[in-house]
């Protein structure tokens, strides 16, 4: 949770917990300005809030506590926290038939998802994660329909003669993810669909 900050720095490690309990845990976590952590009792304080700010982030999660079977999810949820708190950008390919019976494929930006909707359903098996129309980039081999869309974290580059470009929009990185017919992704064998792949890129926080 505080990134940076030794186990020597409890001054510091205050201020954080302060910090962080007035805007993300301010329903759960009373005001920490009493407390003193050089004290037996600061000490204790500090530990009891850590581990209530941890029950905080826990149920940010949608994967929380779920039990995942298939391999695809699970993936999924291993890249939750990172891709929630902007330490990693995931890039999802999934090719399936919709619930016309049409195929169809493309791109979500995970980390856009996250931020936009609720994945609890998609973990616990009561809606199944699709590409559509307003994704990075979709297509219906029934109908034909192309559409390709820059998200909050990536650019779309479709016409470049290396093949389909994403170009991040935080550290300006390029990423191939496909180029006559090979792909830089990480295949995983789902009971789900069809075909599924993920992109995932670390990003520096500093």
């Amino acid at each position: 949770l505080l990134w940076g900050l030794g186990p020597r720095d409890p001054a510091a490690i205050l201020h954080s917990l302060r910090r962080w309990s007035e805007v993300l845990a301010s329903k759960y976590v009373p005001s920490l300005a009493s407390y003193n952590p050089l004290t037996n009792s600061g000490k204790r304080s500090l530990e009891k809030h850590f581990k209530r700010l941890s029950v905080v982030f826990s149920r940010t999660l949608a994967s929380a506590g779920k039990e995942l079977k298939d391999n695809f999810l699970k993936a999924l949820a291993e890249r939750e926290e990172a891709n929630r708190s902007g330490k990693m950008t995931s890039v999802i390919f999934i090719r399936d038939y919709n619930t016309l019976g049409q195929e169809v494929s493309g791109y979500i930006d995970y980390t856009h998802r996250l931020k936009t909707q609720d994945f609890e359903p998609y973990f616990c098996g009561k809606k199944r994660l699709m590409p559509g129309p307003s994704d990075l980039c979709y297509y219906n081999w029934k109908t034909q329909t192309s559409t390709s869309n820059s998200s909050p974290n990536f650019e779309v580059i479709y016409d470049d003669p290396n093949g389909l470009l994403f170009k991040s929009k935080r550290d300006k990185t390029i990423r191939v993810v496909w180029f006559q017919s090979r792909s830089s992704g990480t295949l995983l064998q789902s009971d789900l669909y069809v075909h599924v792949m993920l992109y995932d890129r670390s990003v520096r926080m500093f």
